[in-house]
């Protein structure tokens, strides 16, 4: 029988808390094998992250540790261009096979933006959709979604069927943690703990990340 795997992508700059209960949430709902975390190494349509790709993909192996159930996949930091999806789920597919069901991650706000991704028309060729809702959303989706939701989106998880194709949406555990509010936190010196694990934070610390005196 195929694997079920899923992707959540990312900058993780820093990853946190959000990030995984969101990870943990969605492995569950949909009864996945693997759902990997994917660092991004050059996000294309956000400024550089202000600490480098290994940095990043350290972080992820520390707030991972020995979980079981999550796992870290590094191939955008392999690739010497621009980490589009497209090329991340084509590649993925390329090692699973056509039949393999696979489900990529992302939230709410990053979908009302896919019409502006690099031949985004693809990732359903490719991939399930899976979109994250906070349960106080209001966006409404851009008109060149709105025909494809209307389409692709299924009424509940038992109508999921076949390896790619379909549209899914799940609301998350609200949890109001974001990244740069934990950066402006340690820009400011002021305790970002609880908001993300602390191997995590203790790398930041050793490593003098966030800093505004920091020198790269």
């Amino acid at each position: 029988m195929s694997r079920r795997i899923g992707l959540l992508g990312g900058t993780f700059n820093p990853v946190h808390f959000g990030h995984l209960r969101s990870a943990i949430e969605v492995r569950e709902r949909l009864a996945l094998d693997e759902l990997r975390l994917v660092p991004s190494a050059r996000p294309p349509h956000r400024e550089a992250p202000g600490v480098s790709a290994e940095q990043r993909l350290a972080m992820v192996h520390l707030a991972l540790g020995n979980t079981a159930e999550l796992q870290v996949d590094d191939r955008e930091l392999q690739r010497d261009k621009p980490s589009w999806t497209v090329d991340t789920l084509t590649s993925l597919r390329d090692e699973l096979g056509v039949e393999a069901p696979l489900f990529f991650i992302l939230g709410w706000d990053a979908f009302c933006g896919l019409p502006g991704w690099q031949r985004w028309q693809e990732l359903l060729e490719l991939a399930h959709l899976v979109i994250l809702q906070r349960p106080d959303f209001d966006q409404e989706a851009p008109e060149a979604l709105k025909d494809l939701l209307a389409a692709r989106t299924i009424a509940s998880l038992d109508a999921l069927q076949g390896p790619a194709g379909q549209i899914i949406t799940l609301e998350q555990t609200p949890l109001a943690i974001s990244a740069t509010q934990i950066r402006h936190l340690i820009g400011q010196g002021q305790s970002a703990r609880f908001l993300l694990p602390d191997p995590v934070l203790d790398y930041i610390h050793t490593h003098g990340l966030y800093r505004p005196d920091r020198q790269d």
